[in-house]
């Protein structure tokens, strides 16, 4: 988004625009290398991740139309739907078969290894954790998380954004941040009366959780800004992204502006190159959830980029925050966020070490460590 603003400076006249850009739609493989030899098996590796990916995707959809409203159940890997028939073939499948060596900052551990064996996540504040996807993404992209913090004990909630995931409305006629962020204010609202939650944002998504803080403040027990965009008084995400104008060519080379209103009027959405989206967001997730993602992903709007937040110390400021740390984020870089934490501190900031832009893929064990570690954490000690 760096070169958002001299698309929207440079009016050029309209016969030298080029057609409006249109999200290219290009195979799921097209973002990993070809090589020349062994080209068969690496076709059928690439069929198989591929048809996979999309089985996943199709279960998570399906799951989620079968709920009135809701996100519906997730359903657990075919290691586990189909064990049974498995044990007549042959040894049982594997829980994730990520194509990407376990690394020792993601460690394989199991739900109760990350929780103190006596904590009952009903004495929480809150043991409700509500998951506001990203510019893009979707309530399918937190589908290892949700699986996770419900073993672990907690209630879940992914929420689609107006115009994303399966929530169908046109994301070009999204005309404000309050639209945008709509289905994610709309569950607050409807919370009774003493129910908090705990909201977890990524990457665009740190906007709409801003927005509902202030909006909700007595909902919110604690918001986590996951690599996510997390903004002073006054200011967009727009200008976020001017701080690194010029730094980043991938985000740059990977912008696909669309223009529905007319090149004379400023972009309505943007899609993502689908060739750059592992090197921009996913490099250093498996194959099998870049696939997912390619098929899945829709363009971003561009009007809630634009707006400038009205952020108030009674309301948005008496929330806890906490900012968790992306290392090998291509999309929001490490310096970025740490500008923004530095500009407005929250009250903690972890660290996800190895994880791109994406750790909801790249690294779930360590992210569902680390939401767990803030949702027991207490209140700060007040001095006296």
């Amino acid at each position: 988004m760096g070169s958002l603003m001299s698309c929207l400076s440079d009016p050029c006249p309209s016969g030298n625009r080029s057609p409006p850009l249109q999200a290219k739609r290009r195979s799921s493989t097209s973002s990993r290398g070809r090589g020349g030899g062994g080209g068969r098996d690496s076709a059928k590796a690439s069929v198989s991740i591929d048809e996979e990916a999309l089985a996943a995707a199709a279960a998570l959809v399906l799951g989620q139309r079968g709920a009135a409203g809701g996100l519906g159940a997730f359903e657990r890997s075919a290691s586990v739907r189909y064990a049974a028939k498995r044990q007549s073939q042959g040894p049982p499948l594997p829980r994730s078969c990520s194509t990407r060596p376990r690394s020792l900052a993601d460690p394989e551990l199991q739900p109760q290894q990350l929780l103190s064996k006596d904590l009952n996540t009903k004495d929480l504040e809150t043991n409700v954790i509500v998951l506001v996807h990203g510019g893009g993404f979707g309530a399918w992209c937190w589908y290892k998380t949700i699986s996770l913090l419900e073993d672990s004990g907690f209630k879940v909630n992914a929420i689609d954004l107006t115009g994303s995931g399966i929530h169908s409305y046109d994301t070009n006629k999204i005309s404000s941040l309050s639209e945008y962020a709509e289905p994610l204010t709309s569950y607050l609202k409807g919370l009774g009366g003493a129910e908090k939650v705990i909201l977890v944002a990524h990457d665009l998504g740190g906007v709409c959780v801003s927005y509902a803080m202030e909006m909700f403040p007595p909902k919110v027990a604690k918001a986590v800004f996951l690599c996510a965009a997390m903004l002073t008084n006054g200011n967009s995400a727009l200008d976020m992204f001017q701080q690194q104008m010029g730094t980043n060519g991938t985000l740059q080379k990977a912008q696909e502006f669309v223009y529905s209103n007319g090149k004379d009027r400023p972009p309505t959405a943007i899609n993502i190159d689908r060739a750059l989206l592992r090197d921009l967001l996913f490099n250093q997730s498996p194959s099998k959830d870049v696939s997912l993602a390619s098929v899945s992903m829709r363009p971003i709007p561009f009007a809630p980029v634009l707006e400038k937040l009205v952020l108030t110390a009674e309301n948005y400021g008496s929330v806890r925050r906490f900012y968790v740390e992306t290392t090998e984020d291509n999309a929001i870089p490490l310096p970025l966020q740490q500008s923004m934490c530095g500009a407005n501190p929250p009250e903690k900031v972890l660290r996800l070490k190895g994880a791109d832009h994406a750790p909801f893929f790249s690294k779930p064990q360590a992210l569902h460590k680390t939401l767990v570690e803030i949702a027991t954490m207490p209140p700060p000690v007040q001095a006296s």
